[in-house]
């Protein structure tokens, strides 16, 4: 999806990016009830209600309240000047762990190209062995992007990262303080934990929505006359319990120890703290 270069100092590294994560979303077309027939999207103008062809279409930034000033694409190309260059210029190098988790946003995979091979071994191996991160600026479809640049195995990575000022600033809204919950009870949750503690292995984890909405279209595929159960939606939470009570029930479902945690279904319930005496 796009050919460039790695740039550290005077090193360039011939590369091309490719998406490191793929999501198989299920997709549905609008229909007409009475006959199935697709619904089209129509381009249609607020001001009369007419349909507007690709070609009579410009982009606009609404400065004002109904004002909006025009931008011809040869406008997009001054200003992108970094975006001919296909270059990823690393800045800094930084400790991958003095970076907040919540700045990475989506990896990409990073692959040499003819003549890179040698100059992509030293930088992924001087990455992974010192530890750290470049930071980098990058063009990726007329929009620049901050980027990590780090080791991943036998890859190099490149990481889209949010601006600082993409972030919410946590101030904003409210969390409890530390004084609410009491000693004992967080002895008890990180006992819990523990007995909940295991191996990452990714693929244990599915999307069973999908999965489950996936086997159900089939079934109307091959049953298309057949009445299905209607949906019972589940209940919502009404009796109120004590918290201990809750920490002390998961922790008998649970064998204390890593790697053996028994899968628990959470009752429908809500949780307050017990009253001091």
């Amino acid at each position: 999806m796009w050919n460039g270069t790695i740039s550290f100092g005077l090193v360039t590294i011939p590369v091309a990016l490719y998406p490191a994560t793929s999501r198989d979303e299920l997709t549905f077309r609008l229909l007409r009830k009475s006959d199935q027939s697709p619904v089209n999207y129509k381009r249609v103008a607020q001001a009369d209600g007419k349909v507007v062809p690709w070609e009579d279409i410009v982009k606009g930034y609404e400065y004002e309240k109904g004002k909006f000033v025009i931008l011809k694409e040869e406008d997009f190309k001054r200003v992108d000047l970094e975006a001919a260059a296909q270059t990823i210029d690393i800045m800094d190098f930084v400790e991958v762990k003095e970076i907040n988790p919540m700045y990475f946003q989506k990896p990409y995979y990073l692959e040499p190209q003819k003549g890179g091979d040698k100059a992509y071994a030293l930088l992924r191996d001087a990455l992974r062995d010192s530890g750290k991160i470049g930071i980098a600026k990058v063009v990726i479809r007329t929009r620049e992007h901050l980027a990590g640049v780090k080791a991943q195995g036998d890859a190099i990575l490149l990481e889209i990262m949010h601006f600082g000022d993409e972030l919410i600033d946590a101030d904003s809204l409210k969390f409890p303080k530390a004084a609410h919950a009491k000693p004992r009870e967080v002895a008890m949750a990180k006992k819990l934990i523990d007995g909940m503690t295991t191996k990452w292995k990714p693929d244990k984890y599915e999307d069973e929505y999908k999965t489950q909405l996936m086997a159900m279209i089939e079934e109307k595929v091959k049953h298309p006359d057949k009445k299905h159960s209607q949906f019972k939606a589940p209940k919502k939470p009404s009796n109120i319990i004590d918290l201990m009570s809750v920490l002390e029930e998961s922790l008998s479902h649970t064998k204390v120890g890593k790697g053996n945690a028994k899968k628990i279904r959470p009752k429908a319930t809500k949780v307050h703290h017990r009253k001091a005496a």
